[in-house]
């Protein structure tokens, strides 16, 4: 038949051999998979091979032919589904098991239940898991997982007591993930108790998952015994207990942790890098970060840590290694510039921050919320009003994010500086959201700053009434109020403070010297070298005060007199924290400062007149931001 295509025959002769032979051929490849055990070699060939649409082709001639594959073929099926995001085919697989009242193996069913967990169809898994003749742990710690993955907790806990109800132990598995599920401290001990009951307590998964919530909870001293009951340790133990203390900000100690894990021979790993590095951020450890730094080097392109790594330098005040980590970063994601944006915001350097802004977006980097409170938090600390409004009015157009708390309270900073009160108590009664205690003390800080008494008072009501023994604002409108020389108004604020037992947080400052940290508080004697201390910061005075330094009574306590005021400015804790380290580090060194307070005008002026007078560099961070005196010129441009 084949040499009449080849040969002088008419053409319609041609034509008919032609469809002859097609049909010939296509009735071959139908009756290939007419038969059961080819047509199940193909299907279970494309399902190893991952080819997915010729197995999902296969499937439906199973399913005309009602024959089946073995169990294990459409596990894989399932794999290569979940692998590739296919939902429908998925989906298809799970009508196709259930057809013609077939009953899959548990197994099958698990394997299913997981798919649609990992594909976030939490209903389509319910629906599936209600329908499971019989169920195993695997079954009912897939779910508590998924509910525990997606915080519904309620659902997460409910099933662990259904999962004990039919009968069914929990295994380590099953307690590390209903763990993340603890709303609070109440149902947490009874866990606990069950894991004990159960055997599961010295299982190194769940022993890190009780320690992790327990630090989670803020009970770092039962995290600590469970970190102690364990005789043989293992890295992840020592990294949940490290990691617990950095992220309550209790440094030392993860610190010490970290220590005694290197002398028990353990290799610090990412998770373990991290926590040290936050628990150095946390305590503006910058030497003891650079040492860190030194394990970071190793793992060029390991993103978390390099991130944790440029925090760190940020928030230490070292722009200068921020930048090198940073511009030596292979992978960058939004966290990163992100971060570099607050960080050079943070330190003064608005015009760099917001020229990295507009990288970031040429980039090709999308911007998150915390993206636009550095930029917001730039322009509010230049003076950049208009900047700040179109910033903050185009982020949900151009960027689709929603304003939140932090970016109105960066409006309101930004009206506060620039003299605007009235614009800005306006604007906060327009807020979307309730204005919050930060929101009304941000306002009051800017009344103190542009001496506005009435919206002061007005400020100062509104935070009493959400915290009514915050401290700050009591002084703050004590020393408002004795600025404009109204002493009886101050003294009714003192009384209240009095009656409400409410006591002022004495200002503390510390540094890092030779690995050690010192600390001062105002009208500081206990430390080793004060008598040094003291002479050389009146030496400093006397020279300064050539230069046109006049110590700013309006800083001091108001119920002082005279010289008992300049008295008081001359022993600020900022102050013998400069001097200990001109004393103590070498000149090449920058003098780093860290205070619980915000530094105050003078103090501001001191540091000014000192690094031009001494030719040093002296960084001074208070809660809101880094000073960077040089030259006598501060970062902040005082505008601060």
């Amino acid at each position: 038949m084949k040499s009449l295509l080849k040969s002088t025959a008419p053409p319609a002769v041609r034509s008919l051999v032609f469809f002859a032979l097609r049909s010939s051929i296509s009735s071959t490849t139908q009756s290939s998979y007419s038969t059961p055990s080819t047509l199940i070699d193909d299907f279970t060939r494309f399902c190893y091979e991952r080819d997915l649409g010729r197995a999902m082709n296969a499937l439906a001639s199973l399913q005309n032919h009602r024959i089946r594959a073995d169990s294990i073929t459409y596990s894989e099926l399932i794999k290569c589904c979940l692998a590739k995001g296919a939902i429908e085919e998925g989906k298809q697989v799970h009508k196709h098991l259930y057809s013609d009242g077939y009953e899959p193996k548990m197994f099958l069913n698990n394997i299913l239940l997981n798919m649609y967990v990992k594909f976030y169809l939490l209903d389509e898994a319910r629906t599936l898991f209600e329908q499971m003749p019989e169920r195993n742990v695997v079954s009912w710690t897939t779910m508590i997982s998924a509910f525990s993955n997606v915080k519904l907790n309620e659902d997460a806990l409910k099933y662990l007591i259904l999962m004990h109800r039919e009968g069914v132990m929990p295994n380590m598995f099953t307690y590390s993930s209903v763990l993340k599920a603890c709303d609070g401290l109440e149902t947490l001990p009874q866990l606990h108790c069950g894991i004990i009951k159960t055997g599961l307590d010295s299982d190194v998964y769940v022993r890190s998952a009780l320690i992790d919530i327990y630090s989670k909870w803020g009970e770092l001293d039962n995290g600590f015994l469970v970190f102690n009951e364990m005789a043989t340790r293992d890295l992840i133990v020592w990294n949940s207990i490290i990691g617990g203390f950095a992220q309550n900000d209790n440094g030392d100690d993860a610190l010490n942790l970290f220590k005694s894990m290197k002398r028990a021979g353990f290799p610090a790993n990412q998770a373990t890098l991290t926590s040290v590095l936050r628990a150095c951020t946390g305590l503006v450890l910058l030497e003891l970060g650079r040492q860190v730094h030194a394990h970071v080097i190793k793992e060029e392109e390991d993103l978390i840590l390099h991130n944790a790594l440029l925090d760190m330098y940020c928030k230490c005040g070292s722009l200068e290694d921020a930048d090198s980590v940073f511009e030596r970063m292979i992978k960058k994601d939004v966290i990163s510039w992100s971060t570099m944006i607050a960080g050079l915001a943070q330190n003064g350097r608005t015009v760099d921050a917001l020229q990295l802004f507009e990288s970031m977006k040429a980039s090709g980097t999308t911007p998150n919320y915390i993206t636009i409170v550095g930029v917001l938090f730039a322009c509010s600390h230049a003076g950049l009003v208009e900047d700040g409004w179109y910033y903050f009015r185009s982020m949900k157009r151009l960027f689709g994010i929603d304003p939140g708390r932090e970016h109105y309270g960066c409006i309101v900073d930004l009206l506060g500086r620039a003299g605007k009160l009235d614009e800005a108590v306006k604007f906060i009664h327009g807020m979307e959201i309730e204005p919050d205690a930060v929101t009304w003390r941000t306002l009051l800080g800017a009344c103190k700053v542009h001496k506005n008494v009435e919206i002061a008072t007005y400020a100062a009501e509104q935070i009493l009434k959400l915290e009514p023994h915050d401290e700050g604002t009591y002084i703050l409108l004590s020393n408002i109020y004795a600025n404009s020389k109204r002493w009886e108004d101050a003294a009714e604020v003192r009384k209240t403070m009095r009656d409400r037992r409410v006591k002022k947080e004495p200002g503390c400052s510390w540094i890092e010297v030779a690995k050690e940290v010192h600390a001062f508080v105002v009208r500081d004697e206990s430390h080793p070298q004060i008598d040094k201390i003291s002479r050389e910061l009146n030496l400093l005075i006397q020279r300064i005060s050539i230069m046109g330094y006049v110590p700013d009574t309006n800083f001091a306590l108001h119920d002082l007199e005279g010289e008992q005021k300049e008295d008081s400015l001359l022993y600020h804790s900022e102050k013998l924290a400069i001097v200990f380290g001109l004393i103590n580090l070498p000149k090449e060194k920058p003098v780093r400062i860290m205070k619980n307070l915000r530094i105050c005008g003078d103090c501001h002026a001191f540091a000014k007149l000192v690094s031009k007078i001494e030719n040093r560099h002296i960084v001074i961070r208070d809660p809101v931001r880094y000073h960077h005196f040089k030259d006598g010129v501060c970062s902040c441009g005082d505008y601060w």
